[in-house]
């Protein structure tokens, strides 16, 4: 069963910041697709049996933060 988890990341401007949150995120296990909300700063992923944990990394990783 899908899920899909959203987190608002305020850093998000460009198509860039799109591809490298996409690049980071779409590896993790049980990702299915990865949408970014440039307008409203959004980044959802769906797929299953999601690491809350680990899409948080990837998006550390990608260089930014998740606003709390």
């Amino acid at each position: 069963m899908s899920e899909t988890v959203s987190y608002s990341v305020p850093g998000v401007h460009r198509g860039h910041c799109e591809a490298a949150l996409k690049r980071e995120l779409e590896p993790v296990s049980g990702v299915e697709s990865v949408e970014v909300d440039l307008e409203q700063k959004l980044v959802s992923v769906r797929g299953t049996a999601l690491d809350d944990g680990a899409l948080r990394a990837a998006i550390d990783e990608a260089g930014y933060d998740i606003a709390s």
